[in-house]
């Protein structure tokens, strides 16, 4: 299964939305923090895909 952003993202949707409806303290925080490493998951993919799809610099492709 390929992960994309948008499957993160979503899934981040999901825990705000969850937070914003339960009335427990804990629960909402923890929400919270799925949301956060929801986010910063697809954060961190995508700035691979940004590097992965970036042109190469010729001379450095040269040197290796």
């Amino acid at each position: 299964m390929s992960v994309t952003s948008d499957f993160y993202l979503a899934r981040a949707a999901d825990c705000a939305r969850e937070a914003e409806a339960t009335i427990l303290d804990n629960v909402r925080d923890r929400y919270r923090r799925s949301e956060a490493a929801w986010r910063a998951m697809a954060s961190r993919l995508l700035h691979a895909e940004g590097l992965r799809n970036a042109p190469r610099d010729p001379q450095q492709q040269e040197a290796s």
